[in-house]
């Protein structure tokens, strides 16, 4: 809360990152929340789940460096912004990190190399995306991938600032010509120490965010992915194998599931798909952003980029947003040297 508060910059972008939150924020019972958030029951909860999650001991694994040097061509450089769950924190090699996972998988789609910076820091709230992104456009990057918003829930960054700090790095990474890409707040209800109230509030508030984040990523000419609980059902059946020793953070499985549920955004966001499904599935279609937004939320792995309707970005109730569910596929349909073809999303990611 400290570095959020030091420096609180104004302008129109402000404005539109506070309208954001508030546009997002519909429906999600933000009035009940805050009126059961002043209760000493939930002050003793968070004292408690702090004590139950360790504190971070070692930084993880760098992921920096160039992934497919076997293949031809210049380098696609990426850059990793965010906090722990983009640094990779809780896995022990370099390979197992989210910035390694995608790196991987670019290179074998796109059979070029790619070049990884990694930026994010254990820790790290939104209003530390400034300085990451100024490190990060002295490497010229192609694209950003950035992790982001689980720092700010638990340290209650009110949301609009939040957004706003995001939307910022956003516009700026967008003006030097790099595409960009968010994994939206996950849900931290999911996770166990959590116990309610605080874990129902907990989920609140990460929609909440995830929602705003989304209005203000693609009004910035950015795409979501939404990871929301993407990893809870998983994580309540199979704990021990999908979180990593601290029970907060995912384990190298469930880095893999994050990672093949980004990387086909990541794909289209280069222009590097194939052509889109004439028929869209169950719950996709063009909606207006703040409606798409608040789907996204509910529903984890959900892509929400900008769209035209007959020409137009914009219709009656604001800017035209795509809202997709992409399969996870990872690199499972280049399969490894001695593995079988079907390989699984994580095998493929791995």
């Amino acid at each position: 809360m400290g570095v959020a508060r030091s420096v609180v910059p104004g302008g129109e972008r402000w404005r539109q990152a506070r309208r954001f939150a508030r546009l997002a924020a519909i429906g999600t019972g933000a009035t009940a929340a805050a009126a059961v958030a002043t209760g000493g029951v939930l002050l003793g909860q968070a004292r408690q789940a702090r004590r139950t999650i360790p504190m971070a001991e070692a930084p993880p694994p760098r992921c920096d460096g160039r992934y497919g040097a076997k293949f031809p061509g210049p380098a696609l450089t990426m850059v990793v912004l965010g906090d722990s769950s983009a640094a990779g924190y809780g896995v022990h090699r370099r390979r197992e990190t989210p910035g390694a996972l995608l790196a991987t998988g670019l290179s074998r789609r796109l059979n070029r190399p790619v070049q990884v910076h990694r930026f994010a820091v254990v820790g790290a709230i939104s209003a530390a995306l400034r300085h990451q992104v100024e490190a990060a456009l002295e490497c010229r990057p192609d694209l950003a991938v950035i992790l982001i918003g689980g720092n700010d829930i638990t340290n209650r960054t009110p949301r609009g600032l939040a957004v706003r700090y995001l939307v910022e790095a956003v516009h700026t990474l967008r003006d030097a010509g790099c595409e960009v890409v968010v994994g939206t707040c996950p849900d931290l209800g999911a996770i166990r120490p959590i116990q309610p109230p605080l874990r129902w509030l907990a989920h609140q508030w990460s929609r909440q965010l995830a929602a705003a984040q989304t209005v203000a990523v693609v009004e910035a000419g950015g795409w979501t992915v939404s990871l929301g609980d993407l990893l809870g059902p998983r994580f309540v059946a199979e704990p021990t194998r999908m979180f990593a020793w601290d029970r907060f953070h995912p384990s190298a499985e469930g880095y893999a599931m994050a990672a093949a549920a980004l990387l086909p955004t990541i794909l289209s966001a280069l222009g590097a798909t194939q052509e889109r499904r004439a028929t869209p599935t169950r719950g996709e279609g063009v909606r207006s952003l703040p409606e798409a937004a608040q789907v996204a939320a509910r529903h984890a792995g959900t892509e929400v980029s900008g769209v035209q309707v007959r020409g137009h970005d914009r219709g009656p109730a604001g800017r035209w947003a795509q809202l997709r569910r992409r399969a996870f596929f990872g690199v499972g349909a280049v399969p490894q040297h001695g593995s079988a073809s079907g390989t699984s999303t994580v095998e493929g990611l791995a």
